[in-house]
């Protein structure tokens, strides 16, 4: 190896060092402002529904923030470039998925879909090679979505709202329903998976025993938590 290669290979190297770096600033904003959301989400176990709209209202804009990160983050990824970095990224993004979805369903009762969740964080076709949303990432922000609604089915009892139960029940059963009708082949994917048959059996226990007790009227679906 002559020294020209060697200079070059150099050369190389402190791009990339560079590059992670910088990578590195726009990851640890996305961190922070996921961190931001699920924080101030966490307080939905412990507040009234009647409160809950103005608590998803003071969400919405940290997670509309996102996109600002999304872009920077694209703009630095050199064309087909993107799965050499994405496990950067990976664990903010599956946060801020699990985030949009539980805005949606709190707000609307309803599944974000995978293009919405692309919409409200920013993401663009364009980045493809870049910058993206792997299936994979948006399944485990739905996984992440239940084991949170198992949380919020016990504790929205705690505050007397009986129908949230009944209503998130609904909801995901049709989810795990669709999760079953998928090939799962990433093993990690598919062990979450799997662990969501104790979510749905811990709700189910709830809405009977709300159920048992006569404490909700009969389900609606499609409404607001």
């Amino acid at each position: 190896m002559d020294s020209c290669d060697v200079e070059r290979l150099n050369e190389l190297l402190e791009q990339d060092v560079e590059l992670r770096e910088k990578i590195k600033e726009q990851v640890a904003d996305l961190d922070k402002k996921t961190r931001n959301m699920v924080g101030v989400l966490n307080k939905i176990h412990s507040t009234p529904p009647e409160s809950i709209p103005g608590l998803l209202d003071s969400v919405r804009p940290m997670l509309h923030s996102c996109q600002i990160t999304s872009a920077a983050i694209a703009a630095l990824i050199p064309p087909s470039q993107f799965w050499r970095w994405k496990e950067m990224w990976t664990n903010s993004l599956r946060t801020a998925i699990f985030s949009a979805a539980l805005v949606e369903f709190l707000g609307t009762g309803k599944l974000i879909s995978l293009p919405e969740v692309c919409q409200v964080l920013g993401i663009e076709d364009e980045w493809k090679g870049r910058f993206a949303l792997p299936v994979e990432d948006y399944l485990h922000g739905l996984i992440s979505l239940v084991n949170e609604l198992s949380r919020l089915a016990v504790n929205a009892v705690t505050l007397g709202n009986f129908e949230a139960p009944i209503q998130i029940s609904i909801f995901v059963k049709d989810l795990f329903a669709g999760f079953s009708m998928l090939n799962l082949k990433n093993d990690t994917l598919r062990r979450r998976f799997d662990s969501l048959k104790y979510d749905l059996k811990k709700i189910e226990e709830v809405v009977y025993d709300v159920s048992l007790r006569k404490l909700a009227p009969p389900s609606q679906g499609g409404r607001q938590i």
